[in-house]
């Protein structure tokens, strides 16, 4: 065991780890073990220091790590799907058939289903444990705000997703859905106060486009609304999630880390 160690050591200590590492080698020291936190792209985004009882599971219920965790499992099964799954009216529902009974690992499918509604479901604790502890007040105001963005793009990235089987669910369920988008204010057609957006006799929101045809990308369902659902699915909203992911855990760090017990 003690040969294995300095082994491990001695490669540690070597030029390839501290040319892969800033600081490399063992650390000996408590500045030493500091820099190897500062200096990691990974372990910098914590404190060098948190309070046990701050990470304790009955106090964070881990729902932050846990949501993490799921949105990394639904990007890679998420990319495996896309390699037998064609955002075409004609393909659409036969891929995604084929994916559940033909295709070896389709079980990726059903890990991508389910993890996308595990992932609320942890989003929502996630706030809810935020909001019970206090962990919401100054100076993490700003970071609250950040989660409820975070939110708000979960639900809508298993929205755009729920279009993509392209069955009589899916279809009926968008429909509905961009229904509302219609009647969103100022910016649908049939919601309040778009009539001030008029000029003379045209009104631009109801004779060019509003917040439905911007969704659905025409006035009807369509072969283009699936293709803007897959491209955000797959494409927007994740790029999106991640930058707002990043910043999250920036302030986490720069605000002393998680919260205290109140």
């Amino acid at each position: 065991m003690s040969e294995k160690k300095n082994l491990l050591e001695k490669f540690a200590d070597g030029q390839i780890w501290k040319s892969i590492f800033r600081g490399g080698g063992v650390p000996r020291s408590r500045r030493q073990r500091m820099m190897v936190v500062l200096n990691s792209v990974f372990l910098h985004l914590h404190p060098v220091r948190l309070p046990k009882h701050a990470v304790k599971l009955k106090f964070t219920w881990c729902m932050g790590g846990l949501s993490f965790f799921i949105f990394l499992i639904l990007t890679i099964s998420g990319i495996l799907l896309m390699f037998y799954y064609r955002p075409t009216i004609e393909y659409a529902y036969t891929d995604m058939m084929d994916l559940t009974e033909q295709v070896p690992f389709g079980i990726m499918r059903e890990i991508h289903r389910w993890g996308a509604h595990a992932m609320v479901i942890t989003v929502w604790l996630h706030m809810f444990r935020v909001f019970m502890t206090g962990s919401y007040k100054p100076p993490r105001e700003f970071n609250w705000a950040i989660g409820v963005i975070l939110l708000v793009l979960t639900l809508l990235l298993s929205f755009t997703g729920y279009l993509l089987p392209w069955d009589q669910l899916a279809i009926w369920a968008i429909a509905v859905g961009s229904n509302m988008a219609g009647a969103t204010p100022l910016l649908g057609a049939e919601g309040p106060g778009s009539a001030l957006l008029a000029i003379g006799d045209i009104n631009f929101i109801t004779k060019v486009s509003d917040a439905r045809f911007g969704l659905i990308g025409g006035r009807f369902l369509g072969e283009a609304t699936l293709l803007r659902f897959y491209v955000l699915h797959c494409i927007g909203l994740p790029f999106i999630i991640m930058i707002f992911m990043a910043v999250h855990f920036w302030r986490i760090r720069k605000d002393g880390g998680i919260s205290t017990p109140v």
